[in-house]
């Protein structure tokens, strides 16, 4: 989930477009055999293009996964709905997760298998970014849904821990969630934030 540079270049720049094929791509392979058994070279070798041209946008595939990741981020600060403002703060924190999680839908089954190859043991230079990509997750989320209290304080390290258990659980359940609409994690959400009062009473 770490933006890198190509990423935040004009959605008309060549570069940026290849970018997004390259990661379409690489979503397209994944529904078909598992995103474990994805290769860059693949890729390449699907859009006719030089191994070495990926380079020039992902190293490897964990950035790929990361560009798709983004993408969630990118979802969740979008424009939001009029008069969000006035929303009840658990509104809008629900309004933003869900915004994140139907970013990702598309490619729900590919979603989980990233997260699970980053956090597979072996893999410590990808499972510890993890703590840190969730950290911002979560503090992402806390400003797309304009919660007050100021980072540091007492308030919103609560918040944090409350969100981090909150955003995990959710996740879990979003994994196994085969409902249209991903209507079973809506109502999921939904209720656990009614729950979350008792934790958090400043979110109605």
């Amino acid at each position: 989930m770490t933006m890198t540079p190509v990423h935040a270049r004009r959605d008309d720049d060549p570069d940026r477009q290849l970018a997004d094929r390259l990661l379409s791509t690489a979503l397209q392979i994944a529904e078909a055999v598992g995103w474990p058994a994805v290769t860059l070279s693949e890729v390449a070798a699907r859009l006719g293009i030089p191994a070495a041209r990926v380079l020039d946008h992902y190293r490897d595939l964990d950035e790929v996964a990361n560009a798709w990741f983004l993408r969630g981020w990118r979802a969740m600060l979008a424009d939001t709905p009029g008069g969000f403002d006035d929303w009840p703060p658990r509104e809008r924190l629900e309004h933003c997760l869900l915004a994140w999680l139907d970013a990702l839908a598309e490619h729900r089954r590919v979603t989980i298998q990233m997260l699970c190859t980053k956090a597979h043991p072996p893999h410590p230079h990808t499972w510890l970014p993890m703590v840190f990509d969730l950290s911002r997750t979560i503090q992402w989320w806390r400003q797309a849904a304009h919660l007050a209290a100021p980072y540091g304080s007492r308030r919103a390290r609560f918040e944090e821990l409350a969100l981090s258990a909150l955003f995990l659980a959710t996740l879990r359940h979003w994994a196994r969630d085969d409902t249209p609409g991903q209507y079973a994690t809506r109502q999921y959400l939904h209720r656990r934030l009614a729950c979350g009062k008792a934790l958090m009473p400043w979110l109605d």
